[in-house]
């Protein structure tokens, strides 16, 4: 994409409605207005607030507010160029149960408050395979940590990627720390039980990873 394109797409972000751009401090300093306050400030309602981290181009945060106009859809990345596409669609759709947050991911609980989240779903993420990058894997320690701060007492996590390791770190992580998971697949298009949220919708880089054959997973857990 070239700067040009960005720069446009940037400045298209702040006359977004539906795209919250907090500033690093006031994440930090606990000043941002809307934490602890999405439901009745942002969405005017109560109901569930589902986040979708690293979103990329918003894709699967968008397909799921199409799907599930009960629940409220919240995309979060620091690459406003790339969600852009998803803010964009929805506003042209008028979806009112999606949002788009600008911020890195380790500062997520300065944007939403003790409880506020009810399901977490981390699709096709960077695996960080190299040792020295395992503080950036979002199913890390530190991360599952800030995760279970803003998630409610039932909290769901998923988690969808074409990484094998990726699939497996996690798995071994979970079990290892007594997390609990409630379903595990290494291939979700080969087994008629996987969750039809999950099967039900496919990204543009998903349905390609598809046509090589390259198998999908998937996990859906809690954190404990």
């Amino acid at each position: 994409m070239g700067s040009k394109n960005k720069l446009k797409r940037f400045r298209e972000n702040e006359k977004f409605e539906n795209v919250i751009q907090p500033s690093r401090e006031e994440l930090l300093d606990d000043s941002f207005e809307l934490k602890g306050e999405w439901s009745r400030e942002f969405f005017n309602n109560d109901n569930p607030i589902v986040l979708e981290l690293g979103c990329g181009k918003g894709e699967y945060t968008v397909e799921l507010a199409r799907k599930y106009p009960e629940k409220n859809f919240i995309g979060v990345d620091i690459k406003g160029a790339r969600f852009w596409r998803g803010a964009k669609t929805a506003l042209e759709e008028g979806l009112e149960n999606v949002a788009f947050v600008r911020t890195q991911i380790e500062l997520i609980e300065g944007v939403f408050t003790q409880g506020e989240v009810s399901e977490i779903w981390i699709t096709f993420p960077d695996p960080q395979i190299k040792y020295k990058r395992t503080k950036h894997r979002l199913t890390n320690s530190d991360f599952l940590r800030k995760y279970k701060t803003i998630l409610n007492e039932d909290g769901l996590m998923h988690l969808k990627t074409d990484s094998e390791f990726m699939h497996g770190y996690t798995l071994g992580l979970l079990h290892g720390a007594g997390h609990e998971v409630l379903y595990a697949h290494h291939d979700i298009y080969s087994n008629e039980y996987s969750p039809k949220e999950v099967t039900g919708i496919q990204t543009f880089y998903e349905k390609q990873y598809l046509e090589k054959g390259k198998p999908i997973t998937y996990i859906q857990f809690k954190i404990n």
